[in-house]
C-alpha cells in the first residue's frame, strides 16, 4: 500500500500495481491513474484504488463476450485473469480483482482503513 486518498468522504488505500506486479518503477505522468476497485473477500466488499501507468478505454463487454484465460502452459500466470475479451477485432485481459491482492494485503488494508470494508 502506498498511501491512501479521500473519496467522497471515505478513506480509500491505494496500491501501486507495478510493485504489486514485481514491476520496476517508472515516473509518474500526466497520464498515472487511480482506479477504484471493489473487492469480495468472503462477505465483506473491499473498497480499494489501483495506481497504474495509464487507462485508455473504459469499455462494457456482454458475458458471451468473456472468454475462460487462455491455457498457455506455464509460461504465462493466469491465475489473476478473469478471461479474456473481444471487442471489434482487439483482445483484452480482464483481471480478476478479487485474485489479485492476496489475504496479506486485504490485512494491512483492513488495519490501516477498517471504514473501507462494508458487510455486504
Amino acid at each position: 500500500m502506498i498511501g491512501v486518498i479521500n473519496l467522497r468522504g471515505h478513506v480509500v488505500p491505494v496500491v501501486n500495481m507495478r510493485k504489486k506486479f514485481g514491476m520496476q518503477e517508472v515516473v509518474r505522468t500526466v497520464n498515472t491513474c487511480i482506479i477504484i476497485v471493489e473487492i469480495q473477500r468472503n462477505k465483506t466488499t473491499i473498497v480499494m484504488g489501483a495506481l497504474v501507468d495509464s487507462v485508455r478505454e473504459v469499455m462494457t463487454l456482454e458475458s458471451d463476450q468473456i472468454e475462460p484465460p487462455p491455457n498457455i502452459g506455464t509460461s504465462l500466470q493466469t491465475a489473476f485473469l478473469h478471461g479474456m475479451g473481444k471487442q471489434d477485432d482487439q483482445f483484452v485481459l480482464i483481471f480478476d480483482a478479487d485474485q489479485v491482492f492476496s489475504t496479506v494485503d486485504f490485512k494491512q488494508v483492513e488495519e490501516t482503513s477498517p471504514q473501507t470494508a462494508v458487510a455486504a
